[in-house]
Parts: C-alpha cells; structure tokens; sequence
C-alpha cells in the first residue's frame, strides 16, 4: 500500500507544472561526415592505453550525471539538452541535466516515502518510451533500487511470471498494462507499490504524474552501485546480476557533449541501458527519442532529416527497411555516425545504405551480459559483414570444445577470457541459477553461446548461435552466410535460414523469403530455382537451400530480431 502523502509535504511542496522546459535549441553541429574518431586516436592505441579505474564507491547519478550539471552551471558544456523527446503528435520535451537532476529527485523521494523502498529492493518498469522511463532510470540509481525493464508487449502471463521470479516489490506501468497487474498481483507476495503514468486515476495505485507534483527534491541519494536484472530474448526470464560497464561504448558511439544521440531500441532491452542512459550521458551527450508507437521508416527518415541528430544506432532490420525507401529524398544534415547491434547486418543493407547517404553503418556486436564485445570503430578499415575487432575492456578469442584457442581461420565458439582476472563489465551470475552461470564457463573463458571465427588480420566474423547451426551431410551450415547470399538476389527484401528435416540427410538449409513487391506476381518455381542457383554461385554450392518458403512477413522480436527459433519449431513439430 503506498503511504499517505501528508497535509504538511502538500503546503511545503512546489506544484509540479511541467516536465520540461520549452525552447530552441540551435542548429548546433556543421555538416561534418568525417569518420575521424573524437574520443581515440586510432584502434591500436585505444586498445593499448585502456584502462578502467575502478573506485571503491560509485554512483552513476551522483558521479557522472550530477557532475555533467555543476559543468552545465559553470558554461562548460555545450547548450545541447541533456534528454530530448518528441512525439507524432507533435509534443516535445527538453531537459538540461539540471531538471533531469530536479526531476529525479523527486521521483527517488516518492520511491523512497511513498513507495517505502530501501536500496535493493526491486521494481519492474514497463513503459513505452516516454520521459517518466528516463526518470525512472536515474531515480532507481539515486536510491540503489534495482530496475527490471520489460517490453510493453508482455502478456498477463509473462508479468506474473517476471512479478513473481523476480521477487519484485514495486511495478511501474501505464494504464494498458495496468488491468493485467490487477490481475495477478494477489499471487505476488512482495508486490508492495504499484505507479501508474496516466492522466487518470486508478484504486490501489499511486498516479506518477500527480505525485511529481507534491514531492520535493531529496538533496543527497548517493548509492554505491548500479543493479539490473533483465529478461532476455532466449527464455521467459533470464535474471543477471551485473555491474553495467558502457564506459567502452564511447570508442564505438564516439561521443561528446556536442553530440545528440537517438537509439531506438525498445525500453525492455538492455540496449536501451546502454544507448539510451548510460553511454551518452557518460560523455555528456543528449539522449534524442522519439516516441513511435510502431515503426514507420518515414518518420524515421524525417526525423532525422528535420533534427540535429549526429549519432543514429538502429537494428539491422531497420536500416534494411529504410534503404528501402527514396533516402535521396532526405538530407541528413547533422548526421555523421551511423552504428547497428542485434544481429548481423548484411553487406548489401550497408552498401545501399552508404551510397544513399555517404555514411557507413559501424557493426558493434556485444550481449545483455557483457556490452560491447566487438566492434567496428572509426578509423579502423570496415570489412563487410565483420563485427570488427574486440573491444578494448574484453580478451576475445575463439575456442573449441575443450577451451583451447583456435588458429586464425577455424570455427569455433566466441570466448572471453575471465582467468585468471575477470573483466569488469562482464555480468557477474545469473540470480538463483547457479548451473546456468557456471555453464557459462570453459576452461579460462566466458563462452558466449554464438559461433564465428576470426581472420589473419584479428577481425572477428559471425557464422551462428550455437543453436542456430544447420548440420547437413556432415556439412556445418551457418545461417548468416546463406542469408547474406539470398539477400543479393534482386528479388528478395529479406530472409530467414533454419534446419529443416529431411529423411536422408538428416536436415537440410530451409529459406524463408519475403519478396520484394515487384516479385510477387513472378512464376514462384521459377523464382526458387533462381534463387537456388543464385545462392549456389556466391557460397560454396554445399549451403543452397534445398528448401524455399516465400512469406509475408518474418517473425520478429520487438527489438526487430528474426524469430529463427520459432521458423524452426515450425519445421520440426511434425517430427
């Protein structure tokens, strides 16, 4: 139950009449498409001279965001907004590091007193991206609760689930997902506080907006650190206990205080964490976003055109859908940094991309339990279809079965090396699953569960998730390459490749294509031998889809992951 707000905090309390400030902020930043790095002279010596200081006491609010507003104050710092939020209606909001301070303030007083929360206890937030998510953020950091974020897509059955495993004590939501709350709560035994970010009134929780505006602000909320728990794409809930390293993200985000960062990650993904909180507030950036309830490539493209943004990260899918689109159309005027992370991006959605606009996509690859581990930085020669070279925090390699490092050239499963010292950054075990986190090892190496191999000249290159590999005639067939080959063919907008079964070789490569629409009306058996003898000349001729399906759509995660899982379950369940 949350407690009382008492008559006397309503007499002292200032009204809170608004979340930001209104204004304009000038057209801060020159045409500049250089790809010359701000933060690092070049890969070699970023990897050479890194070095992470690690205090005894920390406290991302205090040390970093509440340091960015004493700079703010003295003018050394560009007037960039610290958050800058839109929507399609047209609202907009900015805040400087000053009122994100104020505001998460009070958001951590109402957390502390009217939520009677204490350092650990945890709260599941699930909010579309609006600014109370932001707020949320930072408050949790200022009283050491533990933040558990989840996409607005979870069903009753999922929140129960996460409610209950995670031993949550507070939840934060709006009101679409407010009746499924209600409606498991009582089976939750430490549910102790429910917020709501509406315009209206709901029994039994405390309304976000019409609290902001009787809580002052708390003076102090220093913490030691910083706790996620985070549910995973792989399973209902994975919990991770981890201390977030993102200070290796500005060597591949690349930023400084002049820049306006837009990542648009979902807020249930740990990506949104590091792109969208940590990372560019580190180097004093402005978080940019803009609230889109689905994806519309046309507003991506005119917002970018019509916003001073310099640093773009997207999924792979969404660059593939914008090169889909007239870009030329579009003038990126601010624009100067284009990064992807989720899932490889094929070499044909950056060379479009790269014509279209002038500016090269830069792959990073990393998980919810490490960050970064790979990437492609500025000033480093960009091999297509590479996830680049290793971050500069971790000591990747590639191993084998028994944790021996592979030669360049040879496959095997992506390491980092944790013995005899183990990076910080690296999460530090999954709660109550003391199996799964030593599964996790090998020998001297945090095994990452994804296949791929590394070249002579220390590039890594992605073929698979472990589970993901197509074993076919004694062939290893990693999904990845058959999927780059497919996607050359004129016809094919996208794909998907996953083992299917075949009664003489055990499973064979199936395609799943969506065509592009002037393919549509083509002869389909026709199509698919095209398509076959396509892939039979670009890759060795042992990885050709056997089997082609077209389809509408591919299956996707919110974050525009392709559901390979659930293609191959489809395949599988007559069996």
């Amino acid at each position: 139950m949350l407690a009382r707000v008492t008559r006397k905090m309503l007499r002292h309390a200032k009204c809170f009449q608004r979340l930001a400030i209104f204004g304009s902020v000038r057209a801060l930043h020159k045409d500049n498409r250089t790809a010359t790095p701000q933060n690092f002279s070049n890969y070699e010596s970023m990897k050479q001279d890194f070095k992470l200081g690690i205090p005894e006491y920390f406290n991302f609010a205090k040390d970093v965001l509440d340091q960015w507003t004493d700079k703010e104050k003295a003018g050394k710092k560009p007037s960039n907004p610290a958050f800058w939020w839109i929507n399609r209606n047209g609202e907009e909001m900015r805040w400087s590091f000053e009122e994100l301070g104020s505001l998460s303030r009070k958001f951590a007083n109402i957390l502390s007193e009217a939520c009677s929360l204490q350092r650990g206890d945890r709260v599941i937030l699930i909010l579309p991206r609006v600014p109370e998510w932001w707020l949320a953020n930072v408050a949790c950091l200022r009283t050491g609760t533990v933040l558990i974020p989840g996409t607005t897509q979870l069903t009753q059955k999922d929140i129960l689930y996460r409610l209950q495993s995670s031993k949550a004590n507070c939840i934060i939501t709006n009101d679409v997902l407010a009746p499924a709350v209600d409606a498991v709560a009582s089976k939750c035994e430490n549910l102790h506080s429910k917020l709501i970010v509406s315009e209206n009134s709901r029994e039994g929780w405390g309304n976000l907006k019409e609290l902001m505006k009787v809580f002052l602000c708390h003076p102090g909320w220093s913490t030691v650190a910083r706790s996620w728990l985070t549910a995973t794409s792989t399973s209902l809930v994975q919990a991770i206990l981890s201390l977030l390293s993102s200070w290796d993200y500005r060597f591949w985000l690349d930023l400084t205080p002049s820049d306006v960062m837009w990542n648009t990650s979902d807020t249930g993904w740990a990506k949104s964490a590091w792109s969208s909180v940590f990372s560019p507030w580190i180097q004093g950036a402005c978080v940019f976003t803009h609230h889109l309830p689905r994806f519309e490539p046309t507003s991506i493209l005119q917002t970018l055109s019509k916003y001073p943004i310099t640093v773009f990260c997207s999924a792979p899918t969404v660059y593939r859908m914008l090169v889909q689109n007239d870009i030329t159309s579009y003038k990126f005027k601010s624009l100067k940094h284009c990064v992807s992370a989720g899932e490889p991006i094929t070499p044909d959605v950056t060379e479009k991309w790269r014509n279209k606009t002038g500016l090269d996509i830069y792959e990073g690859y990393g998980q919810t339990e490490t960050v970064l581990i790979c990437g492609n930085f500025k000033g480093m020669k960009i091999k297509p279809g590479s996830m680049g070279k290793p971050s500069p925090a971790f000591d990747v390699k590639i191993v084998d079965v028994n944790g021996n490092v592979l030669p360049p050239g040879q496959e095997g499963d992506i390491g980092i090396q944790v013995l005899p010292n183990r990076p910080f950054g690296l999460f530090t075990h999954y709660v109550d699953n003391p199996s799964k986190t030593a599964s996790t090892l090998r020998g001297n190496f945090y095994i990452t569960g994804d296949r791929g191999y590394m070249d002579k000249d220390g590039y890594f290159w992605f073929v698979a998730r472990a589970d993901d590999v197509i074993l076919s005639s004694g062939y290893r067939i990693g999904p990845f390459e058959v999927e780059n080959a497919l996607n050359e063919h004129p016809s094919v907008a996208e794909s998907a490749v996953v083992s299917s079964p075949d009664p003489i070789r055990g499973e064979v490569v199936k395609a799943f294509v969506v065509l592009n629409p002037d393919y549509k009306s083509h002869d389909q058996e026709q199509l698919i031998k095209e398509i076959q003898e396509h892939v039979k000349k670009t890759t060795a001729p042992y990885k050709y889809p056997r089997k082609v399906e077209f389809i509408q759509e591919l299956p996707k995660t919110i974050s525009g992951k392709t559901k390979r899982n659930e293609l191959r379950k489809k395949e599988w369940k007559t069996i």
